[in-house]
């Protein structure tokens, strides 16, 4: 165990920007996740961090169950720790986990499309559903919130962990997909529970959810075979975009089992 003091030690200048900035990821290779309950989602996952970052106050207490999980064992004053993290409540640990970018995107396989959606709440709460409903596989189209920021990895609760996330992508990576694409529209095309109702909702499939005041680009409306509309007998203009995104993955999800 390494007890640091100082705020201007490097390796707590370190977290603090992963802790903080939205894609310090990307260049440092590594991402930071903080509290209890995000850590041991990982672990359960089969996830080892580099590093562990523990409050003085979680040493005296929990200290002895992260010492072996890796030789990097960090303990900061609590109002140090508090000062790097991003939350508005600080926990009181974190992990420091290596990070690579994903570039292949695997064909047949069911398929969560995010099209520029800017919201981390918004991305994260989706990536949460693709997980729960089966799907493995998470396609960002640039412009897309950075999906493993801490904003979004705090959203997704665990759920990055289970799926295979590639950012970046265009649209011709969304042809290649093989599967058929669907999307979401306010306006036209049949609702989602009269398709699920007549056996004619794919269970196979590549979901699109665009962004949200934009919704989903032309290019890939145009590559779309299906757009589909969710009944609101309510009388709502539109649902949030992970409100939708519920409803269509898990409407596809009982189609699959």
């Amino acid at each position: 165990m390494q007890l640091i003091t100082s705020r201007d030690n490097p390796h707590v200048k370190a977290w603090r920007r992963l802790a903080q900035e939205t894609t310090a990821y990307r260049k440092a290779g590594q991402f930071w996740l903080e509290g209890d309950h995000l850590c041991r989602a990982a672990l359960e996952r089969g996830v080892r961090p580099l590093q562990v970052v523990l409050t003085e106050s979680f040493w005296s207490e929990q200290g002895e169950q992260w010492t072996g999980i890796t030789d990097q064992v960090f303990v900061l004053p609590d109002g140090l720790f508090a000062s790097l993290s991003g939350l508005e409540s600080p926990a009181r640990m974190g992990f420091v986990v290596a990070w690579t970018a994903e570039k292949q995107v695997l064909p047949g396989v069911p398929t969560v499309v995010l099209d520029r959606l800017q919201d981390a709440g918004n991305v994260g709460a989706i990536l949460r559903c693709a997980s729960a409903f089966g799907y493995r596989q998470v396609l960002a189209i640039k412009g897309t919130a950075a999906l493993w920021s801490p904003k979004v990895l705090r959203a997704g609760m665990g759920a990055h962990f289970g799926l295979k996330l590639v950012e970046s992508v265009s649209p011709s990576d969304v042809i290649a997909l093989q599967v058929p694409i669907l999307t979401t529209s306010s306006h036209q095309g049949p609702f989602i529970h009269e398709l699920l109702r007549r056996g004619e909702l794919p269970g196979q499939c590549a979901w699109v959810f665009g962004h949200e005041g934009q919704g989903v680009s032309d290019d890939l409306m145009a590559m779309a075979q299906l757009s589909v509309r969710i009944a609101q007998p309510g009388g709502e203009e539109s649902l949030n975009v992970a409100t939708a995104a519920a409803i269509c993955l898990h409407a596809s999800a009982s189609v699959a089992l």
